[in-house]
């Protein structure tokens, strides 16, 4: 199976600028983007949540890795977010943006899990890994995502890493509504699994 990866241009955010500006500006303009979010991992009870630590919004040709802790969320990004004409496709995004609401309250819009969509198209499995695999043929590196997302410098693995995991979203969705409807039998969705918490700590395989 062919390895799935971002094609386009990977841009990280970390000051308010002129790629800040650039970064809005583009996705404004934006009808369906793929969305993200990473979070330092844990790997003991004892460590406290460390919260988001980066954001990913991507279109077709450019991913925007938004760096949280030293960003924050200022208003242009939470409009973006709040936007009813923008849709955000994602994996658990309900996981996703009550991450980023404990850091700046805005009200979530337009936002579409594929986890609750896929269903309708006959398909059981929910990990972004398993769902790309299934409807786009290709398969989703993960070796990063356990890695710091705090670090002072991400790597080029972990920008890929991150663009991917929400561009493929955004092409899943895409290639959804260009497909024929198989919705699952009642007796089929008895069979799955209660949806799995996206955090790390709680679900390894996060989606």
């Amino acid at each position: 199976m062919q390895l799935g990866s971002f094609p386009g241009e990977i841009i990280v955010i970390d000051h308010l600028g002129r790629d800040f500006r650039r970064a809005i500006d583009y996705l404004k303009k934006q009808k369906i983007i793929g969305f993200d979010t990473e979070s330092r991992p844990c790997f003991s009870a004892n460590q406290p949540h460390y919260g988001v630590s980066l954001l990913q919004l991507s279109g077709q040709d450019k991913a925007y890795l938004f760096r949280i802790k030293k960003l924050g969320i200022p208003k242009r990004l939470c409009k973006i977010l709040a936007n009813p004409d923008i849709l955000k496709i994602g994996a658990a995004v309900s996981d996703d943006v009550r991450g980023l609401k404990r850091n700046t309250g805005f009200e979530a819009k337009a936002f579409v899990d594929l986890q609750k969509l896929v269903w309708e198209y006959g398909i059981k499995d929910k990990s972004v890994k398993k769902m790309a695999a299934i409807i786009l043929g290709v398969k989703i590196s993960k070796t990063q995502q356990l890695s710091n997302w705090e670090a002072e410098t991400l790597s080029e693995a972990q920008k890929m890493y991150a663009a991917t995991d929400a561009w493929v979203c955004r092409e899943m969705y895409i290639k959804l509504l260009r497909s024929e409807k198989h919705p699952l039998t009642p007796e089929q969705m008895s069979c799955i699994q209660p949806n799995q918490q996206k955090d790390v700590q709680s679900n390894p395989e996060k989606a």
